[in-house]
């Protein structure tokens, strides 16, 4: 293979998932961090990570000759930890979203825009088998044009309402719905508007609704929804349909099937059985989206889940917040 990357990882709970990736691709693991010791243990123990190469303290990595840098920490650190690592010189992948304030948004643009290393958002989403299917079929054609798409974010929270997730900045929309508006963003662009509403009656610990419902409106005529429940009383899924001039996708990201409905030969009515297209199961593909990172890195290919990518997503998260607080529709800031 090519030249091995040696990547650190910080924050094991998810990241154990991109540590394995880091391994399964057949790179090398030079740091791993977390400040709970006895997860770190674990992980480490698991994938036999050697006790000189775990830390608890992140900074500690700065000046080791770590080649990327995997930062898998609540997103209230995002902002320091990438303006750290990219000042140091090294690649970075930050998880997804890539800040929850506006500030923070702009101070990692400018820094990933500066640097001369790699940096690229997790918006694991991209990578998911039955989304990269859907992309596959639109972009060939076979639904026609796209006049609508539709995505949701229903995941309960109730028993993961920690301390950085009942940040008042870490709107359910923000934090987790940026799923699905990412999604969207993928295959209509940037939406043009938002209008939103919301409710708040599942997490009253929390300092935000539990439930919105925004409609957003793109170029080319396509309208769409985004759903988003952070205390909905079902499976976590990402339901996720996508309407074009010739056919329908229907999918989401904890099932083993997708649903393709194409027209008949005459061009007018629609086939009434779809097609049932298998997937497999993996709505978290750290594996191929850390393969993607590691070509940018090697091969010097270009990021398409640039700083800038990320920061549009939570930006038009942030429109559907501020239009359900204010009851009025908002157009998404994408100045950075």
């Amino acid at each position: 293979m090519e030249k091995k990357l040696v990547a650190g990882v910080i924050g094991l709970k998810m990241g154990r998932h991109h540590l394995k990736a880091v391994i399964d691709s057949g790179h090398e693991v030079g740091a791993i961090c977390d400040i709970d010791a006895a997860q770190m243990k674990l992980i480490g123990d698991e994938h036999g990570i050697p006790e000189e190469k775990r830390y608890t303290d992140w900074k500690q990595l700065v000046d080791l000759p770590l080649d990327v840098v995997l930062i898998v920490t609540p997103d209230q650190l995002h902002r320091e930890m990438s303006e750290t690592f990219l000042a140091a010189g090294k690649h970075v992948m930050c998880e997804k979203p890539l800040a929850i304030v506006r500030e923070d948004l702009d101070a990692i643009v400018a820094a990933a825009e500066k640097a001369n290393t790699k940096f690229m958002v997790g918006q694991i989403c991209r990578f998911t088998p039955s989304f990269v299917k859907a992309k596959e079929i639109v972009d060939t054609g076979t639904i026609g044009e796209l006049y609508y798409v539709e995505s949701e974010y229903a995941h309960d929270y109730a028993k993961i309402l920690h301390a950085w997730r009942a940040d008042p900045n870490r709107h359910g929309v923000v934090g987790g719905g940026c799923h699905a508006v990412d999604l969207l963003r993928w295959f209509a662009g940037d939406p043009l508007e938002v209008f939103a509403y919301g409710s708040h009656k599942l997490l009253p610990a929390a300092p935000y609704d539990d439930a919105t419902i925004a409609v957003l409106k793109w170029p080319n005529g396509i309208c769409g929804k985004v759903f988003v429940s952070t205390g909905c009383k079902r499976p976590y899924t990402m339901r996720t349909l996508f309407y074009g001039t010739k056919g329908t996708i229907i999918c989401d990201n904890t099932s083993d099937h997708m649903e393709l409905y194409t027209l008949s030969e005459d061009g007018i009515a629609v086939n009434p059985e779809p097609e049932i297209i298998p997937i497999d199961i993996n709505n978290h593909n750290a594996l191929k989206e850390f393969e993607v990172l590691a070509d940018h890195i090697l091969n010097d290919t270009p990021v398409k889940m640039s700083a800038r990518e990320g920061a549009k997503t939570v930006a038009t998260c942030m429109a559907i917040v501020e239009s359900a607080k204010t009851g009025k529709p908002v157009v998404p800031n994408y100045e950075f």
